[in-house]
This record gives structure tokens, C-alpha cells and sequence, in this order.
């Protein structure tokens, strides 16, 4: 639902129907949820932000929350804002019990005829993970008004063992307007061959009609710790890419290491689709560490356009070439602190951390090589020496 770049796109249809009464809306989303009272307020580290959860991304039917401890998580009333005309059971504003995991909640569109299931939970906040083999991933429905699709995703699994979304690609993106192609031929998808076990392999790839009627002609491929939001796929791009999102570090980060291999596509093209005479293109790997709320303590969500010049960012690493290799070789990049890191801030969750791997350095202008193919396995993060973090992150 929410999908209004898709609608546009159908937009005969949508002249058409001004002619007849106005049907009863169709959509079933929850837009934003909060909880409901100062009551609560000593269960969260940042209550100012992390008590409510606004622009509910449409793909995304998890909803959670951090709290200090479930064994002191009274029952909670949760507000929520719906789509217009819509219902939600169980009802809003209800009493529930989270303590014991998960409620789902059933969201019914106004004329009845459509409904979507909602995961909430409130979990304790924990040290991220911060060793990566990429081995969890599943093959997500992309499905969307009339057009269906699917696409790799990745997961990581918490000290509980649930299943967290961690990792984010543009698959979804590239998914609305290719969806004949099987998930295999998509930019970002696992391979079997990896430095250990399985790897990410992602692909260049040509964006397809109906990107490159709106002039985006090629589709890097891409994995990076945060979100996608799909309702901003083609009209912006780089907003639709949310860095770090929802990934709250207490740790500072001093270095990534990793293995890859990378081989450049043959023809390097700028954004109009021009060959870029001697140009070879790069792959691109970086990291952000930045500040989760602004002065004003309103959350702070970075995205592909602003993720590497915010005010809000404080270190930040990028591995300066990444040479063509057909065989795996070693990678690593250090942190450099722009601005003094609040240790407060650090521990209460106050930091979010991005890490990005492209196919193509300019790929988020829709420059680069069709054919450019970046592998990625066995992902360390190094962190500030603390042994009860470091421990803590990596089960």
C-alpha cells in the first residue's frame, strides 16, 4: 500500500474513476505508532524519541521498540495512525502485554476487501552484532497493487535468536518495474563461492523500462545497514535509502574489515546515459557514525543524499580503492572523528551506524558500468576496547 509512484504511473486509470463516485479507500497501513503516557517514560533511553515511531515505512510489517527491560514492561496502550477509513484490531489504544513477545495486529482498509498483519514488539536494547558472514537471507513478496515481485533479502539473528532487519539493498526499488525477472537476476543476491561459505554478490545492472523512462538508466547493486523506502524508489532516490536506521550503536567504532572481489563493467555512463570516454568505474565502501536526534530531540534518519556531509555525523570511514581481483582479497578502513563523541550519547543509544557496499562509487546518481560486480563476505566491525560489548556483539 502507500505506493503512490506506482499509481501515478496508471494515471488513465485514475482519470477515469473521476468520473464515477469515490470508491471507499482501498489502503491498510499503520503510518505511525506511539506509546501513550509519561508514565512510561523511565522504560526508554531516549523517551523524547524512542517512545513513538513516525513514517512507518510501507514494505515493512515489524514494528519495534527498545526498552531498558522487559522484566520491569507494565502492560502498554499503543496509539496508532492509519490510513484513512481504516480499523485496526486490537483496537487502538488498547491495553497489551509485550512482555511476552510479539503482538500482531490486524489492519482492515475501509471497504473491507483488503487487511495487513503487523508484528510489535518490545525488546531490550543490545550491543549490535558486528561480525558478518551474510549466510540468513530469504527471498522476500514484493507484491504491490496489481504488480508482484520478489527479492533477496538479508537478516540477522539477535542474542534471543529472532530474526532482525539489519541490512537493507534497492532490490525492492528495481523490483516495481522488472518484475518478470526471477530474484537471481536482481542487482544485490547471495553466491555460493564466498570467502567462507556464502558471500553477496552485487551487479550494475541496466534499470529497466520503466526507470529509464523517468531517465535513471542503470541500477547499482547495494547493501547497507539501515532501511529502503520504496514509496520514495523513483521519485527520490536518495531519500529512499535511510542509513542507519533503526541500528543504534553504544560503542564507538574504530575500524571494518572485510574480504572482497570486484571486476569493473567494460563502459563507464554518466547520469543522461553518455559514455564516459576513459573512465573505469569503482566500487565504493564506506562507514558513518552519526547523531540519532537533533537539538531539538526529533529523531534523525540519514539517507543516500546526505549520509556522507550531515552536521549530524561524527566519524566516519571509506576505503580509499578497491583495485579489480578476481580472487579474495582483504579490506579494511579506519574511523576518522570529525566531531568529539558524547559518551552520555553513547550510552543511551544516541548514535546510529551506516555501513555501505556499492557496485558503483556513483551509482545513487545512476552513474557507472553495466556488468560492474562487487563480491562481500566476512564483515568485522571493531569497536572501542570494551570486552563486555565486544563479546555482547558478536553472539
Amino acid at each position: 500500500m502507500r505506493y503512490l509512484t506506482v499509481i501515478l504511473l496508471f494515471s488513465t486509470l485514475l482519470l477515469t474513476s473521476c468520473f464515477k463516485d469515490e470508491a471507499k479507500n482501498a489502503e491498510c497501513d499503520i503510518l505511525s505508532v506511539w506509546v501513550e503516557g509519561d508514565d512510561y517514560k523511565d522504560c526508554f533511553y531516549q523517551p523524547e524519541t524512542d517512545m513513538r515511531q513516525d513514517n512507518v515505512l510501507a514494505s515493512s510489517s515489524q514494528i519495534v521498540f527498545n526498552v531498558k527491560s522487559l522484566l520491569s514492561l507494565p502492560q502498554i496502550p499503543l496509539q496508532f495512525t492509519l490510513t484513512p477509513g481504516a480499523t485496526i484490531e486490537p483496537a487502538n489504544g488498547s491495553m497489551q502485554d509485550f512482555s511476552n513477545g510479539p503482538v500482531t495486529y490486524k489492519v482492515t482498509s475501509e471497504d473491507g476487501q483488503w487487511s495487513r498483519t503487523y508484528t510489535v514488539e518490545f525488546r531490550e536494547a543490545e550491543m549490535p552484532k558486528v561480525e558478518f558472514d551474510f549466510e540468513n537471507y530469504e527471498i522476500v513478496d514484493g507484491s504491490m497493487l496489481f504488480i508482484n515481485y520478489k527479492y533477496y533479502s538479508w537478516f540477522e539473528y539477535d542474542r534471543s535468536g529472532n530474526k532482525r532487519s539489519v541490512w537493507a539493498t534497492g532490490n525492492q526499488g528495481f523490483g516495481m518495474g522488472n518484475s518478470n525477472l526471477s530474484p537471481d537476476e536482481y542487482p544485490t543476491v547471495p553466491f555460493d563461492n564466498g570467502h567462507e561459505g556464502k558471500c553477496v554478490r552485487m551487479r550494475t545492472l541496466s534499470a529497466g523500462p520503466l526507470a529509464e523512462a523517468l531517465k535513471k538508466y542503470m541500477a547499482a547493486g547495494n547493501l547497507f545497514i539501515g532501511a529502503f523506502d520504496v514509496d520514495k524508489a523513483l521519485t527520490s532516490s536518495l531519500e529512499s535509502t535511510l542509513m542507519g536506521k533503526d541500528f543504534a550503536f553504544p560503542a564507538k567504532p574504530l575500524k571494518v574489515k572485510g574480504y572482497y572481489k570486484y571486476t569493473p563493467g567494460p563502459v563507464y555512463r554518466n547520469e543522461v546515459n553518455d559514455v564516459v570516454p576513459g573512465k573505469t568505474d569503482e566500487a565504493d565502501i564506506y562507514a558513518v557514525l552519526y547523531r540519532n536526534k537533533d537539538e531539538n530531540g526529533n529523531p534523525v534518519v540519514l539517507d543516500g543524499g546526505n549520509v556522507l556531509t550531515s552536521k549530524y555525523v561524527v566519524s566516519k570511514a571509506r576505503v580509499e580503492s578497491l583495485p579489480p581481483t578476481e580472487t579474495w582479497k582483504p579490506f579494511e578502513m579506519f574511523f576518522e572523528e570529525i566531531a568529539p563523541v558524547d559518551d552520555n550519547l553513547l550510552d543511551n543509544y544516541g548514535y546510529n551506524l551506516a555501513l555501505v557496499f556499492s557496485s558503483s562509487k556513483d551509482g545513487a546518481l545512476f552513474c557507472g558500468a553495466i556488468g560492474s560486480t562487487l563480491y562481500i563476505d566476512d564483515v568485522d566491525i571493531s569497536i572501542e576496547k570494551n570486552d563486555d560489548l565486544e563479546e555482547e556483539g558478536k553472539q
